[in-house]
């Protein structure tokens, strides 16, 4: 292998072949081709407006990239994998298409500054398409949140029964979830949204270029402030990956949910066949296989998280080879969540519960118990704790015959409070109970109901 032109006079000798295997990165990094090419566009234009480039040699750099671009996106460009990267790649092309003006272009920027720009521009191209995905989920989710606002369900304390809820509740918690990790991300966006671009290698350069233009131009706020913070800053590739990590959890916390739910012990919801799968020698069994690798892949998307922070925790400014270890698992991180909200998105789609056997749950376990000891409260006046100690005593006489709480006689209450009488036995239903919870944010169906419609019009509004 010859030595790399691309290096000018310094390099005699060619990389060793292991060096070639740790140092390339064009397999990865090629995604970035659209984003390197929209940059070396705003810079080109910056560079001729500011009298530093010629209009002959922009226009050629124009069109050379342009004709790039087609090259790429038709599959016909050739990538080598002796130019390491995908700015070398662009760059040999660009000078293969249009000669020496070629050279030009590379005026008042490094690869640092060059590499900073283009991985943001690709995080904010991302994050722009996830939030998307995100607010569809939501809606969703809030559309059957009102559908089924009045099902009710158990709610789960330790994954006991503790108290009933709606099905349709218990969705609009994932909406609220999904509502921080979409603004985490618009968060995230706002701070990376500063252009790198003019800071060259770690210093800023002697050319009179206008970063203000090309921060414009690319969409960007402002430009950075600090030459060295421009090129040393990956906290924007860390933020996004914490914040791809938080909502992974969310989504796999819903899945294990859907797992549990779909099983025949629960069967509280169907699943969409085209998310399940069959087995190789039980025709019986219908795998919830979408939501168990939904709930699978925040390991390689919080991995991803870790993997960045530790190679980021030792490294002294400015720019150094270790950074170009942020893309692959990045790429893989952010594809991955891509993924897992389609999936989400389809599951829940076409998830429908079954709300005979959601009723059944929630009634046993002795869900309404607290709703007795309210009734104790409220209708004689006692004590909350006594009213607790009461409640406990009324659930284990109810335990002992082998009934539920509506269940037990009017004289089997009366004879641990004489007091209670037969109006006890209005909030000692499921139904009742939901009804009942109407304080704000509570489970009462026409809450639900309310949120959901609120939910809904800020989604479709967005």
């Amino acid at each position: 292998m010859a030595s790399n032109s691309m290096w000018g006079g310094r390099f005699s000798e060619s990389p060793d072949a292991v060096m070639d295997l740790i140092n390339v990165c064009i397999d990865y990094d090629k995604r970035l081709y659209a984003q390197d090419i929209q940059g070396s566009l705003a810079h080109s234009a910056m560079l001729v407006e500011t009298g530093i480039l010629s209009a002959q040699d922009g226009e050629k750099i124009t069109s050379g990239l342009n004709t790039i671009l087609q090259e790429i996106e038709s599959d016909q460009f050739v990538y080598s994998r002796d130019l390491e990267d995908i700015h070398m790649n662009i760059e040999a092309r660009l000078r293969e298409l249009i000669g020496d003006a070629a050279g030009r272009l590379h005026t008042a920027r490094s690869r640092n500054d060059q590499v900073a720009t283009d991985f943001k521009l690709y995080i904010r191209d991302w994050i722009d398409g996830a939030v998307q995905e995100i607010s569809q989920l939501q809606l969703i989710l809030a559309e059957k949140a009102k559908a089924y606002n009045d099902v009710v369900m158990p709610g789960f304390t330790h994954l006991q029964t503790a108290q009933p809820v709606t099905f349709g509740h218990h969705l609009l918690a994932y909406v609220e979830m999904l509502e921080r990790d979409y603004s985490r991300f618009m968060d995230a966006r706002n701070r990376l949204n500063q252009s790198p671009l003019g800071s060259a290698a770690l210093a800023g350069t002697s050319f009179p270029i206008d970063r203000d233009k090309t921060a414009q131009t690319l969409g960007f706020n402002e430009p950075t402030r600090n030459s060295l913070d421009a090129v040393a800053d990956r906290d924007f590739v860390l933020e996004v990956l914490s914040a791809a990590s938080i909502t992974a959890m969310h989504c796999s916390r819903f899945a294990e949910e859907i797992v549990i739910w779909s099983t025949a012990q629960f069967n509280f919801v169907n699943l969409p066949d085209r998310f399940t799968t069959g087995s190789s020698i039980m025709p019986q069994k219908r795998n919830p296989d979408a939501a168990e690798l939904v709930r699978a892949k925040i390991g390689r998307i919080a991995g991803a998280f870790q993997a960045l922070l530790m190679v980021m925790k030792g490294l002294p400014l400015t720019y150094s080879k270790d950074m170009q270890e942020d893309k692959e698992m990045t790429f893989d991180a952010l594809q991955s969540l891509s993924i897992t909200l389609a999936a989400m998105i389809g599951m829940v789609k076409d998830m429908t519960p079954v709300e005979g056997n959601m009723r059944e749950a929630a009634k046993s376990g002795f869900s309404t118990a607290t709703d007795l000891a309210d009734w104790c409260v409220r209708a004689l006046n006692i004590p909350f704790r006594d009213a607790h100690h009461i409640t406990g005593t009324a659930v284990a006489e109810a335990e002992k015959r082998g009934v539920d709480l509506p269940d037990l006689p009017l004289e089997a209450l009366q004879a641990i409070e004489p007091r209670i009488t037969e109006d006890v036995y209005s909030v000692l239903s499921v139904e009742a109970s939901v009804q009942s919870r109407t304080s704000y944010g509570g489970t009462a169906p026409s809450n639900v109901a309310q949120q959901a419609e609120s939910w809904i019009d800020l989604l479709k509004a967005r």
